[in-house]
């Protein structure tokens, strides 16, 4: 009778700590320590497209507008804030774009070795072309993208965006892309021009291409598990996701690409926009996260954008 006693305490403990909450081991994580080390954000905005006006609540869900994220438009105080937030997080450099290049320009004068500066593109243009070549000819851009045409309904794999890839691949530029199944409630944003699957003839195209995908291209788990399998130039970053989904939401498809052993390509990224105090709820979402160890922390923070950006072998003000 003792030892059905002893045997069934047991069963009963097992069972309940097999049942533990997820959010429960969320919540367990805070006391971790936190990352204090060096930070790479390789997806940072001075401001919002055009098209999206500040204030629209469907940006993202559930909206960054509730809480401490009411939206920053002026131009200066939101370069300020976003300035203050690097500091405060100890971000070292970012992956800077904008659709008003002269914003672009003014970020990287006010911190000429803090920002990557690119252009955000939203709709293909041959007369643009010429002018980005002036641009990455006189190094007032070092990078490409944000490409956001799937804002616009255009897929990656669309015969006029060849000619950006080509460029990319040419000048080997770190190039980012909106190719993922969530986004505003634009007129024309379609999730299906979103799957990771469609950039395959990109990179088939262009295999020297150096190119990272906005938020892992959330929710195609199984999609970019297969993309970034078959072809490992591929990287993704962790961006707008970390604080526009529930937290454990995020942490199930994280935790799926940690599983898939793609740890090594996952970089930080913030996609702040409008809403800088959204920088330090990123760097917390994953600093939280119950799974992730202390290495694969410092990968994403950091080491995996030095690699990506080929900063391991050069002054960290510079990128190859």
């Amino acid at each position: 009778m003792r030892y059905s006693t002893l045997l069934l305490g047991f069963l009963i403990g097992f069972l309940l700590s097999c049942n533990q909450n997820p959010v429960q081991k969320t919540i367990h994580n805070l006391d971790k320590e936190k990352y204090t080390g060096k930070i790479i954000d390789m997806h940072m905005h001075t401001g919002l497209p055009h098209e999206i006006p500040a204030g629209t609540p469907s940006i993202c869900r559930p909206s960054p507008c509730e809480g401490d994220g009411h939206a920053t438009v002026d131009p200066k105080e939101l370069l300020e804030k976003t300035l203050a937030a690097m500091e405060e997080y100890n971000i070292s450099k970012a992956f800077l774009s904008g659709v008003d290049w002269s914003a672009v320009q003014t970020w990287t004068e006010k911190a000429p070795t803090r920002f990557i500066a690119s252009p955000f593109i939203l709709k293909a243009d041959n007369n643009q072309l010429d002018q980005l070549r002036e641009k990455y000819s006189s190094g007032d851009f070092k990078g490409m993208g944000e490409i956001g045409t799937q804002l616009n309904g255009i897929p990656p794999n669309d015969p006029s965006l060849v000619p950006y890839f080509d460029l990319a691949e040419e000048l080997e530029l770190p190039v980012l892309i909106h190719t993922l199944g969530i986004g505003p409630y634009m007129p024309h944003f379609r999730p299906s021009a979103g799957n990771p699957l469609l950039l395959e003839e990109v990179l088939i195209n262009h295999p020297k291409l150096r190119l990272f995908v906005e938020n892992a291209g959330f929710p195609y788990l199984e999609e970019m598990v297969a993309m970034m399998y078959q072809y490992p130039q591929l990287y993704a970053d962790l961006s707008t996701i970390t604080w526009v989904i529930p937290r454990q939401t995020f942490y199930d498809y994280l935790e799926g690409l940690i599983r898939a052993g793609l740890g090594k390509r996952l970089m930080f990224g913030s996609d702040q926009m409008v809403w800088p105090e959204k920088i330090g709820a990123a760097v917390e979402a994953i600093d939280q996260a119950p799974f992730l160890s202390t290495e694969q922390k410092e990968d994403i923070f950091y080491n995996n954008a030095a690699t990506f950006l080929r900063l391991k072998n050069t002054v960290e003000g510079q990128i190859n």
